[in-house]
């Protein structure tokens, strides 16, 4: 990704060279348009005389919106402010500040009305070193760095996961034993009253942990268990324990058994459907930490505290390394009682003897929608983020899919409900015009919560119906084998489309001639909005 950066001291070691150019120190008067991307990094310079450095710094403001109106509608991302050398001269001044303050404040602003802008809070990364290892003065006199560069490799690595968090990139669930982890004490030995939950320390620790937990899954991960107990003994802990803050219904699968944990992992992954490697295990046992990293190396398995005091500390290096995103949509929110649901759909297809009574149960609701302001994020998020059911896995941030609908591209999401509830916005497909008659499925996918219930061929056959009625006569497609994609290596030939091509790594190309409108099971309730 070609990438521009807007600043006012050297920051080459930080940013590298591979695809970045810079502008000049403090100079706004170059905005080059053959970039993907712009990058605003001002940082304070050095000035003991506070009035004028707080005259530079709000002149920074008026420099931002100017190259904000030209650069358009590409990305542009805004590091937040942050003074390095803090130097105050009398206890009252505070200019330097209240104009940091007041361009951090306008940034923020930006980024929530503009839909390209993002912003960075710098203080993240610099909050973690002393005023000390922060600045290399040496470095700083000889070649306008400001940032100590030999914290270069740190920077690089965070700036990574920053980058991460935009294209809503994070792991899908967190799984959690429970004695020992959850609460204090041994629940089986100890009893509902007897563990530590509440009250003062060690049980507070717990607590807060607890109630930290639960914004995590607000927020759109799922909670699991996978414990060594008793599940009527951790049933009646939930109902009984009035400290107790995560309770059952709080967590999307549930492991409580005597089996080995690997075991344990692998039929959640399946009961979710969803990647080992979406996967988080927190124990505080490190045997059984150890036999999960040896039998399953895909699933992260970070170390677990020692103290209970270190329990919040550890919680934020959770966040910060697997579940942190720039923002959350509404299928986030919703996710873990959408696995639930699944769950009790699960349940509900054992009565029925045939899969289309069971299908006619369920009342399907199917809306097929076109991209917009509204969806365009969920949209982005999931090219990012499916991997089993996606016949390219083509990954496409917001800004990528707002160029794709600006060139003309057909792009439709579906939202899925049914009698057990709300799946939200849970597939996509980009459709690229070839020519007046032709147009080519650039990208296809479904989340894994809605799949067995032949969705994707509903969805696709609508598809293809509104693309007839829009006087189309011929669709082309691909197939991309992945590592995670196998399941739908035949999907094109269960649609009619006629393989054309294939390739030795498994690549297939096909076409369809529209001649034809397709028939949809009527089980389904399909509205085109």
């Amino acid at each position: 990704m070609a990438t521009f950066v807007f600043r006012n001291q050297t920051v080459e070691p930080f940013f590298g060279y591979g695809g970045v150019t810079y502008s000049g120190y403090d100079d706004i008067s170059v905005i080059p348009d053959d970039v993907d991307r712009y990058i605003w990094f001002y940082q304070v310079p050095v000035n003991a005389d506070s009035a004028q450095l707080a005259q530079e710094i709000e002149s920074y403001n008026a420099k931002l919106d100017l190259v904000l109106d030209a650069a358009g509608d590409k990305p542009f991302i805004v590091f937040s402010l942050v003074n390095l050398f803090k130097l105050r001269l009398t206890g009252d001044e505070m200019a330097v500040e209240e104009a940091i303050a007041d361009f951090n404040s306008h940034a923020v602003q930006l980024a929530a009305t503009r839909h390209n802008v993002k912003w960075v809070d710098f203080g993240e990364f610099t909050s973690r070193y002393d005023s000390f290892m922060l600045i290399n003065w040496k470095y700083y006199l000889m070649s306008q760095t400001m940032l100590n560069p030999k914290l270069a490799h740190e920077f690089q690595a965070w700036w990574e996961r920053t980058q991460a968090e935009f294209v809503l990139q994070r792991k899908k669930c967190l799984v959690l034993d429970l004695d020992n982890t959850l609460w204090g004490g041994v629940l089986g030995e100890d009893g509902i009253d007897g563990i530590q939950l509440g009250g003062d320390y060690p049980g507070k620790a717990y607590s807060y942990w607890q109630k930290s937990l639960l914004q995590l899954s607000r927020n759109g991960v799922i909670l699991a268990v996978c414990s060594k107990n008793n599940e009527s003994d951790v049933q009646e802990a939930w109902d009984k324990n009035a400290a107790m803050v995560l309770k059952r219904e709080h967590f999307g699968a549930l492991r409580i058994n005597w089996e080995d944990k690997a075991t344990n992992l692998r039929a959640m992954a399946e009961e979710l459907n969803i990647g080992l490697d979406s996967m988080v295990f927190v124990d505080d046992n490190p045997a059984e930490r150890e036999l999960v990293k040896q039998l399953l190396p895909q699933v992260e398995v970070p170390d677990f505290p020692e103290k209970p005091y270190q329990l919040m500390p550890f919680f934020k290096s959770l966040v910060d390394k697997y579940f942190r995103i720039y923002a959350v949509t509404a299928e986030d929110l919703a996710k873990t009682s959408q696995y639930r649901a699944n769950a009790l759909r699960k349940a509900e297809q054992s009565r029925f003897t045939d899969i289309e009574d069971y299908l006619y149960s369920l009342d399907i609701a199917i809306d097929v929608i076109p991209a917009d302001a509204h969806n365009l994020p969920r949209i982005a998020q999931m090219t990012q983020k499916t991997n089993q059911f996606n016949l390219t896995t083509r990954r496409y941030t917001e800004d990528e899919v707002r160029q794709c609908l600006n060139n003309g591209w057909h792009v439709f999401c579906i939202a899925v409900r049914d009698r057990f509830g709300d799946n939200g916005i849970t597939g996509t497909v980009f459709l690229k015009p070839v020519d007046e008659l032709t147009v080519e499925v650039d990208e296809l996918l479904l989340s894994c919560r809605i799949l067995g219930r032949g969705i994707e061929e509903a969805f696709f056959k609508t598809v293809l119906n509104l693309l007839r009625l829009d006087g189309y006569r011929k669709v082309k497609a691909a197939y991309l084998p992945t590592a995670k994609n196998g399941q739908t290596a035949d999907f094109f030939d269960r649609m009619g489309m006629t393989c054309v091509d294939q390739g030795s790594d498994g690549t297939k190309c096909y076409q369809m001639e529209l001649n034809d409108i397709f028939e949809i099971k009527n089980y389904y309730n399909i509205r085109v909005l």
